[in-house]
């Protein structure tokens, strides 16, 4: 397991990816807000932190778009706690922002790879 990165180490994440985060999050089943924000700091090797302030507006905000829904129950340590669920919607979704993802970063790597490859002819 990774050491505890140092927090100046961490990147911000851009702007929509959360959302996506969160949904792929969900995919492995519901979970309640701290599970997800854990889920991601340990997927990332702890480069990624997300925010409760961040967090809580996502989940509200895929909530009201109804790719995913919510319901209350009781935590692991026996704290009343709402538990978000991927809905088909947001499987839908999912699939599409990942396609969308996945050409954001190729395209981008095209160019960056493009760029190391010049500093290295030089």
């Amino acid at each position: 397991m990774p050491s505890q990165a140092n927090p100046d180490d961490r990147i911000a994440l851009l702007q929509g990816t959360l959302d996506l985060l969160i949904l792929k999050t969900l995919v492995l089943g519901s979970c309640h807000g701290q599970g997800v924000a854990r889920s991601i700091q340990r997927q990332s090797e702890e480069v990624f932190f997300v925010d409760h302030g961040s967090l809580y507006l996502a989940l509200q905000r895929l909530e009201d778009k109804k790719w995913i829904s919510a319901k209350w129950g009781v935590s692991e340590n026996n704290r009343k706690a709402r538990f978000y669920s991927l809905t088909a919607k947001g499987s839908e979704q999912l699939v599409q922002k990942t396609s969308e993802w996945e050409r954001l970063t190729r395209a981008m790597g095209l160019i960056l790879g493009s760029t190391r490859a010049n500093s290295e002819e030089a």
